[in-house]
């Protein structure tokens, strides 16, 4: 049996080296969901649930839900005990990878590749962004600061004014150069910067 401690560093070594250039953030509030994984890759940010041979089936009409708010693709990675019926509890564009022990170690096996995710929500996957990344995406478009707005108001600007191609590649690359160790210091000059206007 597989649990999902087990699954984890084997399956981000399988994403690195099936997709290349990747950032894994574990354990990432969605609505009302928790995303196991999300997998950021240069134009795109995927989520991912794990479904370990230990998990059941209870919440994850939910998490799809949420998932499909989010994320531009979705995979479930359902270990072997789920293997025959994860299909019927996920959506068809929605990727699927199994999971089993073989010849002693983890190994992945594509099911299902993922395929566009038609419900995502720009609003939610900008809001995804901390305040200074959307900040830094206004810039980089050549658009007012509007620092006294609230998020919301920003993201909505920012979904007229930028095009969704555009956004695909300024989204990954805000969430490859997040730096979890500064970012306390750098929403305080951001909300710094912001009383001072």
């Amino acid at each position: 049996m597989l649990y999902d401690k087990d699954i984890r560093e084997p399956l981000f070594d399988f994403l690195e080296e099936k997709y290349g250039k990747i950032r894994i953030i574990e354990e990432k509030q969605v609505g009302r969901s928790r995303a196991d994984v999300v997998m950021v890759l240069p134009r795109a940010v995927c989520g991912i649930e794990i479904k370990s041979d230990a998990d059941t089936y209870a919440r994850l009409a939910k998490q799809v839900k949420d998932y499909n708010r989010y994320f531009d693709y979705n995979y479930i990675v359902a270990g072997t005990s789920h293997a025959m019926h994860v299909e019927e509890h996920v959506p068809d564009w929605w990727g699927i990878i199994t999971v089993e022990i073989e010849d002693g170690r983890v190994d992945f096996y594509v099911l299902r590749e993922a395929r566009a995710n038609p419900a995502v929500d720009w609003k939610r996957k900008l809001g995804i962004l901390w305040r200074p990344e959307l900040a830094h995406i206004q810039e980089l478009n050549g658009m007012p600061k509007y620092r006294q707005k609230s998020k919301d108001f920003v993201v909505d600007k920012i979904l007229l004014k930028v095009s969704k191609e555009a956004l695909y590649q300024q989204i990954s690359e805000e969430l490859f150069e997040r730096d979890y160790n500064e970012i306390q210091e750098t929403i305080r000059k951001y909300r710094k910067g912001r009383k001072n206007k």
